[in-house]
């Protein structure tokens, strides 16, 4: 089996799949466009940055897997993959100390402004009473948005910080966030409200895209932090800038609308344009670097082997974001029978010829090699001619039929 890097990898996996029965192809330019061109014969295709279109997956006959070495899967057609039946999976969690460790840098960078420190300092100037001018952090209340790997990675550092967290997240309930140690809030208006800091760690889905809208940054105490380091379009940024300039927010961003592509180049931003506001309110920014440490791409490296590993020595894929998790099965088909060739496919003939839908299919060998047990998950349950039909078979030793609980 062929399988093509299509982005850049730490080498140390690169070797490790070598090991794997594979033919590894490192492309690690390609692009969105040339990369229709380059899956022939492409078995597993691993991607970061680089988009997977519905068309590029439509080309390709042979793919069987998609990963993205990244927590999400945003720039792959999950949709179009599933209708071909291809695995899509991820690697979630392997950046969230990188990002929440540039969290409390652009923390304490805000308080004690240190980028503008060293630029004075670059430019021969000596303000050490401007410099000195800082809130300090412990006491302060900080609010995550979030609480999944990042937001927790957020939550542990926190306390060491002496800052108490609250936050809010769907499905975070008491039980779980006392799990934690953070405080759980009804809203996110009303974390905003109570936080000194807040910081946004949330998925990027239809429901959270523009989340932080005007409404909830108005809530913002004045002078208060506001941080996004997750995904641009959770965050109304047209009314961050007013909202800064109004209330003397000292924000941070790492992630923009219309980012270039290219990883060196031009870039501008209305937020950079505008300068400390009469407020005190401004804005610093890094070039979408949150999980860019070592640590993170070899920890996300390492979950890509493994997933590509699970998927070729044992059939199974960690991390899969497309496989159903509501199965339309009702009913459990459990036959026992002699392990011998052509035993398995009469049984299935005979559910075809009743027209049974199997939605999935486990079987287990005995020892000895003997026996299996073959367990099909059905739609609709077998009449007792289909029954009888299986049977009849000479190799078959029994069949039984289960109702799944809380399905039929």
């Amino acid at each position: 089996m062929r399988l093509l890097i299509a982005d850049k990898l730490h080498p140390r996996a690169v070797e490790e799949l070598r090991t794997l029965p594979l033919e590894v192809v490192y492309e690690p330019e390609l692009t969105k466009e040339s990369l229709e061109s380059n899956l022939s014969g492409v078995g597993i295709l691993v991607v970061r940055s680089t988009e997977v279109s519905a068309q590029a997956i439509n080309a390709s006959k042979q793919l069987n897997l998609i990963v993205r070495a990244g927590a999400e899967h945003h720039t792959i057609d999950v949709g179009a993959a599933s209708k071909r039946g291809i695995y899509v999976a991820n690697c979630p969690g392997k950046n969230a100390s990188a990002v929440a460790e540039l969290v409390f840098g652009m923390m304490v960078a805000l308080d004690r402004r240190v980028p503008d420190a060293v630029l004075s300092l670059r430019q021969g100037k000596w303000e050490r009473t401007e410099y000195a001018k800082a809130e300090g952090l412990q006491g302060k209340t900080i609010g995550i948005a979030g609480l999944g790997a990042i937001g927790r990675e957020v939550a542990v550092r926190a306390k060491a910080f002496g800052l108490t967290p609250l936050v809010w997240s769907r499905g975070v309930g008491a039980a779980r966030a006392a799990e934690y140690g953070v405080t759980p809030v009804g809203s996110l208006e009303e974390l905003a409200q109570r936080s000194d800091i807040f910081t946004v760690h949330l998925r990027s889905t239809d429901r959270t895209r523009g989340i932080v809208n005007r409404r909830v940054l108005e809530a913002l105490p004045k002078r208060a932090m506001f941080l996004n380091l997750g995904r641009a379009d959770l965050v109304d940024y047209e009314a961050l800038r007013d909202v800064v300039r109004m209330k003397g927010l000292r924000a941070a961003v790492d992630v923009y609308p219309n980012e270039p592509k290219a990883a060196k180049g031009e870039f501008s931003s209305e937020l950079f344009a505008m300068p400390v506001s009469a407020t005190g309110g401004f804005v610093y920014g890094t070039p979408h670097i949150a999980a860019s440490t070592d640590q993170a791409q070899l920890a996300i490296a390492g979950e890509t082997v493994r997933v590509i590993r699970s998927f070729l020595l044992e059939g199974s894929v960690p991390n899969c974001v497309n496989v159903t998790g509501n199965s339309m099965a009702k009913f459990q088909l459990v036959i026992r029978m002699v392990d011998k060739v052509g035993t398995f496919a009469n049984v299935l003939s005979v559910i075809k010829r009743h027209g049974i839908n199997v939605e999935e299919v486990t079987n287990t060998v005995f020892e000895g090699g003997v026996a299996s047990c073959a367990k099909l998950r059905v739609v609709s349950r077998p009449s007792e001619a289909c029954l009888q039909e299986i049977r009849a078979f000479d190799e078959v030793l029994h069949v039984d039929t289960v109702t799944l609980p809380n399905l039929a």
